[in-house]
């Protein structure tokens, strides 16, 4: 069984009971900051923790991470994979391995403004691979409770409210650009 069950459940509820006494608590925002170094090499930070994400040299980027399509999915896949693990704590259902693979379907085209074509993916699928002694239709109450709980797949599902902001900011004219060499 997965370490942490215990922790998952009890975790699950404190966290349910405070947000039902006090709902402002998980309403917030967050920021997280992306900076571009080195052509399209892009640090990502968040709280404690800094990344590396790039596209890979065919799109004139160093390679020097996962492509903002790579985390995009594994955000997804992760997302998903986590709620699985929770709610089978929640709901007492033994799971031994979860495992979730995202696929996307791809027309880069798009991205290059050839043929009219949208740019995103044409389509997604996630297969979960859940290992467990439960009965069949434990896992999927599981696999269903999580779903519908699933902040990053309701992302992909509903569309998000987007909104942009731009700071134009007049350096002098010995700073360094970003796309030379």
């Amino acid at each position: 069984m997965m370490s942490g069950t215990k922790n998952l459940k009890d975790s699950h509820k404190r966290v349910k009971k405070l947000l039902t006494i006090k709902p402002e608590k998980g309403q917030y925002t967050t920021t997280t900051k992306v900076r571009v170094r080195d052509g399209t090499t892009c640090d990502v930070e968040h709280k404690q923790w800094t990344f590396t994400a790039d596209v890979g040299e065919m799109e004139g980027g160093k390679d020097a991470g996962p492509g903002p399509s790579v985390l995009q999915r594994g955000a997804l896949g992760s997302c998903l994979a986590i709620g699985y693990v929770k709610w089978a704590a929640v709901l007492d259902v033994p799971v031994y391995s979860i495992e979730v693979d995202v696929e996307a379907d791809v027309d880069a085209r798009g991205a290059y403004g050839l043929d009219g074509i949208e740019p995103g993916y044409k389509a997604l699928r996630y297969r979960v691979h859940i290992d467990s002694p439960a009965p069949e239709e434990e896992i999927m109450k599981v696999i269903e409770e999580a779903d519908k709980h699933s902040p990053l797949l309701a992302d992909f599902v509903n569309p998000v409210k987007v909104e942009r902001e731009v700071n134009l900011v007049k350096s002098a004219p010995s700073a360094h650009f970003l796309n030379t060499k």
